[in-house]
């Protein structure tokens, strides 16, 4: 027996973060909202997962500008987070920057006079240069109005900076601040975070990036998940639905408006709206026979995804590894840049991560490794898929391949860590084919359109899309992360209220 309406204001299919912040949004100024996740677990990227009872995140490794006064400190504020949320903050240095066959561990460090002194430190005849690139990084955030909780459209205001930065490449910003080869790629060495291309990642990419965790530098404890908890009780406080198992296959239009949300079971959700929280590839697809105009189409349809990793999870015996309160990325050379790797060296480069677990401070419960991971080393079992509400074996072979990536991983960690192996219970890992199931990217892409600083304009997608009322929010709008996603939530709803009063609102939270 169904204990759910199936005609809302606004239904929104996918239950990641950018469709839980709109749902909040909108179901606090008033809308019968319902949001549709085919998933056991809401979130996206917010999901964990436990291992022998340890808790592993799977996109939200740490979190920046939680300061309070900072950017996503005060957004979260409004989201009802900051006072609910178990958080840790970093140590000092938050990112350490390492390189095959040299020592020194370099430091990113948390505020701007310690990030420039922790540099020059490492490099003495460079402070000048580092300098610079602090200044730059900050003049970029200025130009970006939601980043700093401004009510402007630089886009329809025609802003100068504003279009000077979006045209200017992060690897040719780094290159002109310094000569010095090791200093670029050490300013550029946490771009895993944001998947830098050197020929396409913008400056603002790096910039709104790297700016957030110089400002303050969090781990969530326990992990991410628990934003996705409030986040869903005060929507539901609200009065809206969050429905698992309801897989949308189908957008109904009837005399050519869209009405309805069809599931695969055959339930259709009645709405006067819809939000797509997932990718603008996939939303085409629920059009179906639905005519639009083709030129937006084959925009949208020729964007190209950013890559796709591969996941390494250990969890270690009790009290064997330390906790780590900050994270290492790692590359064999100064080619920070190459960005999907070598074909005859791999991993080439990683991150890793101890997630903050509430049972000790002294010891790591666990360890992440992400390494870039081309979807095409998977794709002879992507006609399998295998998520806990539908588990399908991949064969033997896929969990030979996993394996044989796994002990590769090992012995890359075992050059930082000799003793890791001994510390290990067990070992879990996730492919691209993990996240195209559970997070919804039809090749596994890990932070959705690829931007590129060379045609800016065109990777940038509006709320609004060529039907009339249905709009899109989620990573894919103009920056992946949390508080690139929070934005867009906000340039979403602002499609039905106020910017103005959203950001009144924000702004006041206390």
């Amino acid at each position: 027996m169904k204990r759910y309406k199936t005609k809302y204001d606004v239904v929104i299919i996918g239950s990641g973060l950018g469709g839980l912040q709109c749902a909040y949004i909108l179901g606090e100024a008033g809308y019968s909202v319902c949001v549709l996740e085919k998933n056991k677990q809401t979130g996206g990227n917010l999901q964990t997962f436990v291992r022998d009872k340890s808790i592993f995140d799977t996109g939200v490794h740490y979190l920046g500008g939680l300061d309070e006064g900072q950017n996503l400190y005060q957004y979260f504020k409004y989201f009802g987070l900051m006072d609910k949320l178990k958080l840790r903050k970093m140590n000092s240095t938050f990112d350490y920057i390492t390189f095959d066959n040299d020592e020194t561990e370099y430091k990113h460090s948390q505020t701007y006079p310690q990030f420039i002194e922790s540099l020059s430190e490492q490099f003495p005849k460079e402070r000048k240069n580092i300098e610079k690139y602090c200044e730059g990084i900050l003049n970029v955030c200025k130009t970006f109005p939601l980043y700093n909780l401004e009510d402007k459209d630089p886009l329809a205001d025609g802003e100068e900076n504003f279009f000077k930065y979006l045209s200017i490449g992060a690897k040719n910003y780094i290159d002109s601040i310094t000569t010095n080869e090791r200093l670029r790629s050490v300013l550029a060495g946490s771009n895993s975070l944001y998947a830098g291309i050197g020929n396409k990642t913008p400056l603002y990419s790096h910039a709104l990036t790297i700016n957030s965790y110089i400002e303050s530098s969090y781990r969530c404890v326990d992990g991410g998940s628990q934003i996705c908890r409030i986040l869903t009780k005060a929507i539901r406080g609200f009065g809206g639905e969050i429905l698992k198992y309801k897989d949308v296959k189908k957008l109904v239009f009837e005399n050519g408006t869209l009405t309805k949300a069809e599931t695969a079971e055959g339930e259709q959700f009645e709405a006067k709206y819809f939000i797509s929280n997932i990718h603008p590839h996939l939303t085409l697809d629920l059009l179906k026979e639905q005519k639009i105009r083709k030129a937006y189409v084959r925009r949208i349809r020729s964007l190209e995804n950013s890559t796709a990793c591969f996941n390494l999870h250990l969890v270690f015996k009790k009290d064997t590894f330390p906790y780590l309160n900050h994270n290492y990325y790692h590359h064999i050379d100064n080619d920070v840049w190459r960005y999907v790797g070598y074909t005859d060296v791999w991993p080439d480069a990683y991150m890793i991560s101890t997630p903050a677990s509430s049972r000790s401070e002294k010891y790591a419960d666990c360890m992440s490794m992400m390494v870039y991971m081309r979807y095409d080393e998977v794709e002879k079992w992507s006609q399998t898929f295998n998520t806990v509400a539908q588990e399908e074996s991949r064969g033997e072979d896929y969990e030979a391949f996993k394996l044989e990536k796994a002990e590769k991983c090992i012995r890359a960690l075992e050059k930082k860590f000799p003793n890791i192996r001994s510390c290990i219970q067990s070992i879990h890992t996730s492919t691209p084919l993990s996240f195209r199931d559970y997070i919804g990217t039809s090749d596994g892409s890990m932070y959705g359109i690829i931007k590129d600083f060379n045609d800016p304009l065109r990777s940038f997608i509006s709320p609004k899309t060529k039907v009339p009322n249905l709009f899109l929010t989620g990573q894919n709008l103009n920056m992946h992360g949390i508080l690139g996603v929070t934005i867009g939530s906000i340039m979403t709803c602002a499609e039905f209220i106020n910017r103005s009063d959203i950001l009144k609102k924000i702004k006041q939270a206390q």
